[in-house]
C-alpha cells in the first residue's frame, strides 16, 4: 500500500523488512516492508517486542499514515510445512518487498540472511533496534499477527492463542496434548507431530 508518495525522495530511500512468527507452533509467518518518509518522522520506533501493546497499536496507525509505502505479507501454514520455516519466511519477505508501491533502491533485512529480491539487500543483525525502517516493519508485522491470533482464539477456544500468540508455552503445549492440533497448527513442528502421534 502507498501512503504519501513523493517521487523526489524515492531515489535515496530504503525499505526496512522484518518478520513475526517464526517460533510459534501455529498460524502464518507475517512480514512487512516499510519505506519511511524523511519529511514525516515517526517518534518512538523500536523493536516491536520492546514496546507495549498500546504503543504498538498507536504506531501501527501512524506508520500506515506517514510512510511513503508499506506492505504486509505472509506465508501460510501449508507453505511453512512444505518449505520449512526459514524458506517460508524468506518467501514472505519477498512478497512484502514486491508488494510495495515504490521499488526501493535497497532493502534492509532484519537478521543475518537476505531473501532473493529484485533489488539490492543487506542483512542487519538486531536491525529492529538499529534501523527505524526495520523497526517500523516489525511493528506492522507484530500487530497484524497478534490481531490474527486473537481471531483464531475465537475460532479455536481452549488453546489460549490470544495470550501466547501460538508460541510453545506450557499452557499451549498442555492444550495441544489435551485437544489435539487445529487446522492452523504447523504439522512440521516437533511438538505438533508429537500431539498427532507422528513423532
Amino acid at each position: 500500500m502507498q501512503i504519501g508518495l513523493d517521487f523526489e525522495r524515492v531515489e535515496s530511500l530504503v525499505a526496512g523488512v522484518d518478520e513475526v512468527g517464526r517460533g510459534p507452533l501455529c498460524g502464518p509467518v507475517i512480514t512487512a516492508a516499510v519505506i519511511l518518509d524523511p519529511a514525516r518522522p515517526i517518534n518512538g520506533l523500536n523493536d516491536s517486542k520492546k514496546l507495549s501493546e498500546k504503543k504498538r497499536e498507536l504506531l501501527f496507525a501512524e506508520i500506515q499514515e506517514k510512510a511513503l509505502a508499506w506492505h504486509i505479507a505472509r506465508a501460510e501454514v501449508a507453505e511453512i510445512d512444505q518449505l520449512n520455516i526459514l524458506h517460508a519466511t524468506m518467501l514472505a519477505m519477498q512478497r512484502a518487498v514486491e508488494g510495495l508501491a515504490i521499488t526501493p533502491k535497497l532493502a534492509l533485512i532484519d537478521g543475518n540472511r537476505c531473501p532473493q529480491l529484485s533489488v539490492p539487500c543487506r542483512a542487519v543483525v538486531q536491525g529492529d533496534s538499529e534501523e527505524p525502517a526495520i523497526a517500523a516493519a516489525s511493528i506492522l508485522a507484530k500487530v497484524a499477527r497478534d490481531r490474527e491470533m486473537q481471531h483464531w482464539d475465537q475460532m479455536y477456544p481452549g488453546y489460549g492463542m490470544a495470550q501466547h500468540k501460538g508460541y510453545p508455552t506450557a499452557a499451549h503445549l498442555a492444550a495441544l496434548k489435551a485437544l489435539g492440533a487445529t487446522p492452523i497448527h504447523r504439522r512440521s513442528f516437533a511438538p505438533v507431530k508429537r500431539a498427532l502421534g507422528l513423532a
